[in-house]
């Protein structure tokens, strides 16, 4: 329907459907706003948003210093690469060095152990008592490499424990060497096993024999292992076995003197 407005200066009056109202759409939003559920999810989402953005700007920054650490790493290892290189160059060589000298110092210290045991046996006999036999009893070692034949339950299974070191842990190996050859160092390979066997007329001269061997700074676990009577020579004597080991004496015992030979 078409409408003429004759009366000059009227008003157009609104109200068509095609007009905008702004209050009822103000009125229409607020009231959508005073549901709290959608309140709560527009709260939710915003703070999400801002929870991500600020996680992915801390694991940029983060990101950033590894890579400058990496960075400054890479760096220093290839510049002491070569420091590190020689270092354990110089470590096999003196651990070889003191090697040698153990084993050097080893053979050197058991050249008189002999002589030693057989000067305090000499001394301690007594009269009217005779050996017949002294012997190594302990397994034959060299200060060079472990004894071959060592069947004893020890030396299995240190040669068990040198085969699984030989084959994994390196480290663990060269620990073990080392070990071997402080012991060597240290005289622990100088200690042997021995046996005497002898006769006597007289059973007080062998416990006589037997305290004069434990009081020996070279000599100790004195047993008597077997004692029987025996005919010699028409008579009847008693005849011993004693089973006893060698030991380091202390440096206060030992007393060295300079050796001079006259040349003409």
């Amino acid at each position: 329907m078409i409408e003429i407005n004759l009366l000059p200066g009227a008003q157009r009056k609104s109200g068509g459907r095609g007009d905008f109202a702004p209050g009822a759409a103000l009125a229409g939003l607020g009231a959508r706003f005073k549901d709290k559920f959608l309140i709560f999810g527009t709260l939710g989402l915003a703070l999400g948003i801002a929870a991500i953005a600020g996680m992915w700007t801390y694991q940029s920054r983060k990101e950033q210093a590894l890579d400058a650490r990496q960075s400054t790493a890479s760096a220093d290892s290839a510049r002491f690469a070569a420091v590190l290189k020689a270092r354990s160059r110089a470590e096999a060589e003196r651990d070889s060095v003191y090697q040698q000298l153990a084993i050097i110092k080893s053979i050197d210290d058991s050249r008189y152990v002999w002589p030693h045991i057989l000067e305090e046996i000499n001394l301690a006999l007594p009269q009217y008592t005779w050996l017949t036999d002294v012997a190594q009893t302990s397994a034959i070692t060299s200060g060079a490499a472990p004894a071959a034949g060592d069947t004893s339950a020890a030396g299995r299974a240190r040669a068990d424990s040198a085969k699984k070191l030989g084959k994994g842990d390196k480290k663990a190996a060269a620990a073990a060497a080392r070990a071997r050859a402080d012991s060597l160092y240290n005289g622990a390979s100088n200690t042997l096993s021995f046996r005497i066997i002898g006769q006597t007329v007289d059973l007080q001269a062998l416990t006589l024999f037997m305290k004069n061997l434990e009081a020996s700074p070279y000599i100790k676990n004195v047993q008597l292992t077997r004692s029987d009577l025996v005919t010699a020579a028409n008579n009847q004597v008693t005849e011993f076995q004693l089973e006893a080991q060698s030991e380091v004496p202390p440096p206060d015992v030992v007393r060295t003197v300079p050796l001079s030979i006259s040349v003409h």
